[in-house]
């Protein structure tokens, strides 16, 4: 499992209603992977469909000037400019701060104290 730096860091959630059919889309979206885990203050992503229409990709950021700064990149705007024409029929976006984080591992379970 991947870990990320101890908190806060911040995430984008993109949650997204595809339009039918690919055109294009998987090629571009392996673009922009490819470019935003150059970006400085990218941290990594998760990605989860739950039908070939709905989406929702989180990634994760060490700051806003980050977040902005990868909004703003050059080869980013054009690929987003064209999901609105193409590939989107609705997105929606959230930035938030993540103030605490945990995560669970099922090996790990021996080695966890016991309640009682």
């Amino acid at each position: 499992m991947r870990t990320y730096p101890d908190p806060p860091y911040y995430v984008v959630v993109f949650t997204s209603r595809r339009t039918p059919g690919d055109n294009g889309y998987s090629d571009s979206a392996a673009r922009l992977d490819e470019i935003a885990a150059q970006q400085p203050g990218y941290l990594g992503h998760d990605s989860a469909r739950s039908s070939p229409e709905l989406g929702i990709t989180v990634s994760y950021w060490k700051d806003e000037e980050s977040i902005s700064a990868w909004k703003r990149h050059i080869e980013h705007t054009p690929i987003r400019n064209r999901g609105r024409a193409e590939w989107y029929e609705t997105y929606e976006v959230h930035v938030a701060k993540v103030e605490r984080s945990y995560f669970f591992e099922r090996d790990q379970l021996d080695t966890l104290p016991v309640d009682g």
